[in-house]
């Protein structure tokens, strides 16, 4: 297996953490999957921002764990949870595997987004309203 060698975010690949000023909420349908003031936004190089909300302001019932996982040189190894709802007529069954992902252990330059997770934005809609 090669080693993994953390790389360090720099001019070259930015990645910035800082509080959001908003109130972000996560939804998927009616159902409120996450409703959070204190939200992180993460900017990293040329992607579109992300919200990692604290685990606390999930509705942790509607969560599964899944197996899947991925690398990032910047941030480290990535969890996902699939989200099941309740209500009949939700996409696949109520499931929407792997919609949630979050770093346990991410790499220093990130260790603020540790016990926080992020939402796929094409499966769960992710909007900041005033706090």
């Amino acid at each position: 297996m090669a080693t993994r060698e953390p790389r360090i975010p720099g001019p070259d690949h930015p990645i910035t953490v800082e509080p959001t000023a908003a109130r972000v909420v996560a939804r998927v349908g009616g159902t409120v999957v996450a409703d959070s003031t204190r939200a992180l936004t993460l900017r990293e190089a040329s992607y579109p921002p992300v919200q990692y909300i604290p685990l606390e302001d999930v509705d942790q019932a509607l969560l599964t764990a899944t197996d899947t996982g991925t690398y990032c040189p910047y941030k480290g190894d990535a969890s996902y949870w699939s989200i099941v709802l309740p209500e009949a007529g939700a996409e696949a069954n109520g499931r929407l595997a792997d919609a949630v992902w979050g770093y346990r252990e991410p790499y220093p330059s990130v260790a603020a987004i540790a016990g926080h997770v992020a939402f796929y934005p094409d499966r769960v809609e992710v909007v900041t309203e005033d706090a």
